[in-house]
């Protein structure tokens, strides 16, 4: 390993040289602890008997080679602080773990399992001129076994996949699966960064799930948290005895999810996350990362009053530009509510890098917007026109996460205002704005299903509820809408080029209309939206040069197949009411259309 580049947080492969490493007759550990006095190795290879360490390099690192240590052997590091105590940890840099409530790091061999993946990974992009359609699934709570039993990485593989293409997703992102020792903190709050959780099986397990994943065309994105770690003591917390990866100052040691931030202005702790970055893509090929709660690594305990961070805003600078380097189409997508400039730009125009970042502010006033009543709508008409006014200002993905679905903000069918019956037809009409509105997109697990429970990890999704034909139908409506985002170039193509989207109609605040078009080179798709309570007959749509629209696919109708009907654009269309008061150029381009109420409709142009 370069020590100058670890020191100075240039690394990316520190996991090459730290960690326990097999080789053809022994494994080697090698840990880094510049403060403890002295280290221990305790395992299943010694009886857990400690074996000391010898210091190493520069003696801030401590290693040892055991002959008879054996991939799936347990072990930990028995580290003395200088003033005398003793805490067993486990691996900062273990390839793997026990789960809960088990502690101790295990012996994995990476090189154990061969990819045949090689065809999709020299395809792979960064999907900005093609379709993104991304589908967020918790592992353990998607299906389940039973009550307490996880499907394995294996296992869920031959599930997940066919149910994913099937119904239209063409990415998997996963939350965080780097050990963590509670089920309800999703996985955020790690103490094993490098080690894929062992609820679900082994690192070859979750690198075989990947690998089908990517035969079936499947992208697979994985949750990183670089900015907090958990605060048991037998992982990072205090490792060699002092604050080694956190901050020793009490006003910013702890986060506002009660676990330890970490020092990104350390050089050994920016080699660390970097590397632990790189590791998921490299060695289990994911196809990117999705870097949760940014905002507290841009300002201190994510608080703009308290001033950027600026180290570690240079870190994720520097993670963000070496990943890049060494896997060019991989994703990196930022999770970040703030108005922080340039979060999309790269790091050599002075932004910080990412590819995408999620539209918070779409996400938070739509689902507000479709929570009032709709005589309400019409004074806050122009929450959702407002999208259109910054969304070019970064590379947008419109996000209907496994966070708006917990801890009583209620479902997004729940969201919606009014009767049952309603909140489906609103649901609905929602959906196809989300896929109409330029953007990248993303679902969360249960959504697709209209399900009424909010998430909950200990759970699988409620799939019980598609023997309830109202259910079922949207469960259809959705892999109808799913599918023809793939299938039409124009939904996705000019995302983030100003010729890609039109307002055709943004003034309707009494009728809570909207009429926008999106266009690509071959195709122009017009998206037309009521979402009052009240029917529109006679609205005047007007469109410049066309002759006639097809049908492709009408929130209100069950009937999915029925979509190709011709839509003939003519003078004579109700010719006495579209002529008063017209000119021959606006009568040809006026057409009348009946809108019912909470309704929307995709309309492909016809040459």
């Amino acid at each position: 390993m370069d020590m100058y580049g670890f020191y100075s947080g240039k690394v990316f492969d520190a996991y090459k040289y730290l960690g326990a490493h097999v080789k053809e007759n022994e494994v080697t550990f090698r840990t880094f602890a510049p403060n403890a006095k002295k280290i221990e190795l305790i395992g299943e290879f010694n009886d857990w008997n400690g074996i000391e360490m010898k210091r190493a390099d520069d003696d801030n690192f401590f290693e040892c080679a055991i002959e008879n240590a054996k991939p799936g052997m347990l072990y930990k590091y028995k580290i003395y602080d200088k003033n005398g105590r003793c805490v067993d940890h486990c691996d900062p840099y273990g390839f793997g773990m026990e789960v809960r409530p088990n502690t101790a790091s295990i012996i994995r061999d990476l090189d154990e399992y061969n990819f045949n993946d090689d065809e999709w990974i020299k395809r792979r992009d960064d999907c900005k001129d093609k379709p993104l359609n991304i589908y967020e699934v918790h592992l353990g709570s998607w299906r389940k076994k039973s009550d307490d039993t996880w499907y394995t990485y294996k296992e869920v593989a031959d599930l997940l996949i066919p149910y994913v293409k099937e119904y239209g997703y063409n990415y998997i992102e996963i939350m965080p699966l780097s050990e963590h020792p509670c089920d309800e903190s999703w996985g955020y709050q790690n103490t094993g960064f490098f080690s894929p959780t062992s609820r679900y099986g082994t690192a070859i397990d979750l690198m075989y799930f990947i690998d089908k994943c990517h035969q079936n065309n499947i992208g697979v994105i994985m949750d990183f948290v670089p900015v907090h770690f958990a605060i048991d003591e037998f992982a990072l917390a205090n490792y060699d005895g002092t604050s080694l990866y956190e901050y020793p100052y009490e006003d910013i040691e702890m986060s506002q999810w009660g676990s330890k931030n970490f020092i990104h202005s350390r050089g050994e702790v920016r080699s660390f996350l970097q590397s632990a970055a790189n590791y998921w893509i490299e060695e289990y090929h994911f196809d990117g990362l999705r870097v949760d709660a940014l905002s507290n690594i841009i300002y201190w305990q994510g608080n703009s009053d308290r001033g950027e961070n600026k180290g570690a805003i240079e870190f994720i600078k520097g993670m963000n530009k070496g990943l890049k380097e060494l896997h060019p189409t991989a994703i990196l997508a930022a999770e970040d509510s703030t108005a922080y400039p340039k979060v999309t730009e790269k790091v050599e125009d002075g932004g910080l890098g990412f590819d995408y970042k999620w539209d918070m502010g779409w996400m938070n006033d739509t689902l507000e917007y479709f929570k009032m009543h709709p005589y309400d709508r019409k004074r806050a008409y122009h929450k959702l026109t407002f999208s259109m006014m910054y969304f070019y200002s970064e590379h947008f993905l419109m996000p209907l996460s496994h966070d708006e679905v917990v801890h009583g903000k209620a479902t997004i069918i729940q969201k919606m205002h009014g009767e049952y019956g309603d909140k489906f037809k609103q649901v609905r009409a929602l959906y196809m704005y989300m896929y109409a509105h330029p953007g990248k997109k993303l679902n969360f697990m249960g959504n697709e299903i209209a399900q009424f429970r909010e998430w909950d990890e200990k759970r699988e999704q409620d799939w019980n509820i598609l023997d309830y034909p109202i259910h079922n139908n949207f469960y259809k409506f959705m892999k109808k809408l799913n599918n023809i985002y793939l299938e039409y170039p124009a939904l996705y193509k000019n995302d983030y080029e100003y010729s890609g989207f039109r307002w055709i109609d943004c003034h309707q605040e009494d009728k809570c209309i909207y009429v926008f078009e999106r266009v690509c080179k071959e195709q122009r798709v017009i998206a037309i939206f009521n979402f009052s309570n009240e029917y529109h007959k006679d609205y005047e749509l007007k469109v410049d040069s066309i002759k006639k629209m097809r049908l492709i696919i009408d929130s209100n109708s069950d009937d999915l197949e029925a979509n190709e009907v011709i839509y003939i654009v003519r003078a004579n269309n109700r010719s006495d009411k579209v002529k008063e008061n017209k000119s021959e150029e606006e009568i040809e381009n006026t057409i009348l259309i009946d809108i019912p109420a909470f309704s929307a409709r995709y309309y492909l142009v016809e040459k």
